[in-house]
């Protein structure tokens, strides 16, 4: 679980751990939050470990791939849920720097972590779930920073999943539209999304509600169950109806 720190990431780490999985999450610098993440884990039966892991380093992802198979006997699912903050601006406001920091963040990050991964999965004919936005189906406005670098990382879910089906690994993708959790709840209390935009936001969803992160951690865990045996390159958004 990559980003098992963060909202969504402890979800889904804690749902999968519920329903019989171990779990290794990793962060970038807050260890306790990860802990406290493999703790509530280890609380359903499931053998859970915390790793330290900076995304934009191959290196990294490739050892900390390796340590986590060692630690636990192979490797069955890879999920994504990495991601740091991203603020809502016009990508006219956007250097050029900033914006390849985040595909480095995000698109090379998931690269970095999921490549080195392949091997492991081949053996166990496992999968990755990688969680992705919404945002890619239909856009909103000063959303460019987060959508454009997920847009890549699900490219890189359908090459995967073509690539490597003949070796029983599947890929696919989970798009969250907004949530009540997560990165929608940062954007909240930042003041980035004021109740007027949330009103449009939420008008725009059919539903005419937030998700929560339970309900993307639920979408998570079929994909990377049995269940979805026959599922692969796809991509789920889980928003309200807001991509139709």
């Amino acid at each position: 679980m990559v980003g098992g720190s963060g909202g969504l990431g402890a979800a889904i780490a804690e749902m999968l751990a519920a329903r019989g999985s171990d779990v290794a999450v990793t962060y970038r610098s807050n260890a306790a939050a990860a802990q406290a993440v493999a703790t509530a884990a280890e609380k359903h039966g499931a053998r859970a470990t915390a790793h330290a892991l900076d995304v934009s380093s191959a290196e990294a992802g490739a050892a900390v791939v390796a340590e986590v198979a060692e630690t636990h006997g192979g490797l069955h699912t890879l999920v994504y849920a990495s991601g740091p903050h991203v603020p809502m601006v016009h990508l006219s406001t956007v250097s050029p720097a900033d914006f390849a920091d985040q595909l480095a963040q995000d698109a090379a990050g998931f690269f970095n972590v999921a490549q080195p991964a392949l091997p492991h999965l081949r053996e166990t004919e496992g999968s990755i779930v990688a969680v992705t936005t919404a945002a890619t189906a239909r856009y909103p406005v000063r959303d460019g920073l987060s959508s454009a670098p997920k847009g890549a990382v699900e490219a890189v879910v359908r090459a995967f999943a073509a690539e490597e089906g003949r070796f029983g690994v599947r890929v696919n993708a989970v798009g969250p539209g907004m949530l009540t959790d997560g990165m929608a709840a940062r954007l909240i209390g930042s003041g980035e999304l004021d109740d007027d935009a949330l009103a449009i936001t939420r008008g725009n969803i059919p539903m005419r509600r937030f998700g929560s992160a339970a309900d993307i951690a639920e979408a998570v865990c079929f994909l990377a169950s049995n269940r979805a045996g026959f599922i692969s390159g796809q991509k789920l958004d889980v928003d309200g109806g807001y991509s139709v």
